[in-house]
């Protein structure tokens, strides 16, 4: 039998069934219905919903069906008028699953009334204590070794899988970051992804980015779907999200199961969520809402959960480790990039399940097309695409309140971004000032030559010009000869000075400064970078201190290294050897 592609809607008074059957004839249709469940039957088409309200056969129901389309309209009354069905675009949900009615635990309290599972459909509840085999095999308790521990690390949704990569050794290095997931530890994968983000922070493309914000700032004011969707008229506090027919289709592919997660798993799996939301929000505005070749690449790389099979145990670890990468493997290495994407998520939860789980498809598209990222979707997606479905709305809605209260600081990082920042800007302004005092230097012979030739007007602009050529030659000369020594008079105009080579190249920090704290190669980049910065920004203060000293001098103190070279005189006459003038 096949399931048809099916669509649920309701008004007051009616539920509205859209189930499509192409190629059938009208004689073959039967309609089931017993309260929450309801059967459909079309050859070779067969649904079975577990709906979440009651509904009746009263004589009220009815059907229409377009044979163009092969789509069969169905309008049967709910038992109570004016009853909400809630969760009617979870289409997996209302699936029943595979030889029960309902979707019961995997494990269940026989003594509370589950023995008809347990027996296999039995209708003798009598006979429950006689068909129990008391006769159990027992085994007497060895303590595991190391290894064997080793080899039953837990990952996937809700640390439900182990020994997945065992088979997939070719695809593991295209998957994830963690070389043996099998025998690896929580706690390693943790310090290991801290050592991996901290290798690959370039503080260098930081500032480039912090300081060229152009592009940035323009996809800070994209605006991604969720931001568009307009509050439901049927449920307070969620929007009205829409599904395509791609995505009802792939829906309808999940297959139905329960999940039974203890209290930790249930934590880890609502951290991991976000987690995942957070990596989706940045790819989705740092491509404007258009996934390209390079989107399962971001997603996976910006969630610690799908990188590195990482387990979270506080929303601030979830904050943190997003940040953190966000500022070491994107394109787009800026701050605010991820605080739009913490924006963006809490949007996302508030909107209610059904925007989370459109989330939730996109995601598993982009996966899905991508070889070998589909393992993440048998690991995370699809797990997290049923799930959501069932779980209560209040509990999304407390995480989105927690999550908008939560902050997230550069200082909590561990980036060093704030010495960092500082430091570059304090260059930054150095050389600004730089560039000023040398414009103003040089504006000032100017207005000096253009006063002199003001107050010259009795004499011919020819001689005279000539005249002070010849003079300023001369004093050149003497001073590249060391005759006189004085400084220069009064009305010369100030000579602007060249900067030394120190203040514009950056130099290198001393090994003694360095190995001093005793260790070189533990410092992170960053700090060395700083260490450099603020090098440069003393050599520049250097260099205006000396110069403001020679200005204060007159000139004479020679304590100048660089000075222009003087102009030979073309009217200098040097006597040859033979002493002829």
């Amino acid at each position: 039998m096949l399931t048809p592609a099916f669509d649920l809607s309701q008004d007051p008074e009616f539920l509205i069934l859209s189930i499509r059957v192409p190629y059938t004839r009208t004689s073959e249709f039967d309609l089931h219905v017993d309260g929450e469940d309801f059967k459909f039957f079309a050859k070779p088409y067969f649904l079975r919903l577990s709906l979440p309200g009651r509904i009746v056969e009263d004589g009220r129901e009815t059907a229409k069906f377009d044979i163009d389309k092969g789509l069969v309209t169905l309008r049967v009354p709910k038992e109570t008028a004016g009853e909400h069905f809630e969760g009617l675009q979870m289409l997996t949900s209302l699936l029943a699953p595979q030889g029960s009615r309902s979707a019961r635990p995997l494990i269940e309290d026989v003594s509370a009334g589950s023995g008809e599972a347990a027996r296999g459909g039995d209708d003798d509840e009598d006979g429950d204590e006689e068909d129990f085999d008391w006769q159990v095999e027992q085994e007497v308790y060895k303590e595991s070794s190391e290894e064997e521990l080793g080899a039953l690390q837990k990952y996937g949704f809700g640390n439900q899988r182990c020994g997945v990569f065992a088979r997939l050794q070719e695809e593991l290095s295209d998957v994830t970051d963690v070389k043996n997931p099998e025998g690896t530890t929580a706690a390693e994968r943790r310090r290991g992804r801290l050592e991996a983000e901290t290798a690959a922070f370039s503080p260098d493309h930081y500032l480039a980015d912090l300081f060229e914000d152009d592009e940035i700032k323009g996809l800070l004011k994209f605006m991604p779907w969720w931001e568009k969707l307009s509050p439901s008229t049927e449920r307070e506090g969620e929007a009205a999200v829409s599904f395509t027919d791609d995505e009802k289709d792939q829906l309808r592919k999940f297959s139905n199961r329960s999940y039974l997660l203890d209290k930790t798993c249930r934590q880890q799996a609502w951290l991991s969520l976000v987690d995942v939301l957070l990596a989706y929000c940045y790819e989705a505005r740092s491509t404007e809402g258009e996934h390209n070749v390079e989107s399962p690449w971001t997603i996976r790389k910006l969630s610690g959960t799908l990188c590195w099979l990482e387990t979270y145990s506080s929303l601030r670890d979830v904050l943190v480790s997003f940040g953190r990468r966000v500022l070491c493997y994107p394109l787009y290495r800026h701050f605010a990039m991820a605080s739009a994407a913490v924006r963006d998520t809490t949007k996302i939860l508030q909107s209610g399940r059904a925007c989370v789980l459109r989330c939730l498809l996109d995601i598993h598209r982009v996966f899905r097309e991508n070889d070998p990222a589909y393992i993440l979707n048998d690991l995370y997606i699809t797990d997290y695409c049923v799930w959501i479905q069932r779980v209560k709305s209040k509990k999304m809605s407390a995480l989105a309140v927690t999550l908008q209260t939560a902050s997230l600081c550069k200082k909590d990082l561990e980036l060093d971004l704030e010495e960092l920042e500082e430091a570059a800007t304090m260059v930054a302004g150095e050389e600004e000032e730089e560039e000023e005092e040398e414009e103003e230097e040089g504006a000032a012979p100017t207005s000096h030559s253009e006063d002199s030739e003001a107050s010259s007007g009795s004499s011919s602009g020819d001689s005279s010009g000539e005249s002070e050529e010849s003079e300023a030659e001369g004093r050149s000369c003497a001073a590249s000869t060391g005759g006189g020594g004085a400084g220069p008079s009064e009305d010369d105009p100030p000579q602007p000075r060249p900067a030394s080579a120190g203040a514009l190249v950056p130099r290198e920090p001393a090994a003694g400064a360095l190995l001093s704290a005793g260790s070189e190669a533990d410092a992170p980049p960053s700090r060395l970078l700083i260490q450099e910065l603020g090098e440069q920004a003393a050599a520049l203060t250097i260099s205006q201190d000396r110069e403001a000293a020679d200005a204060t001098s007159g000139g004479s103190g020679g304590g100048t290294l660089l000075e222009p070279s003087p102009r030979r005189n073309p009217l200098l006459i040097v006597p040859d050897a033979g002493g002829s003038p």
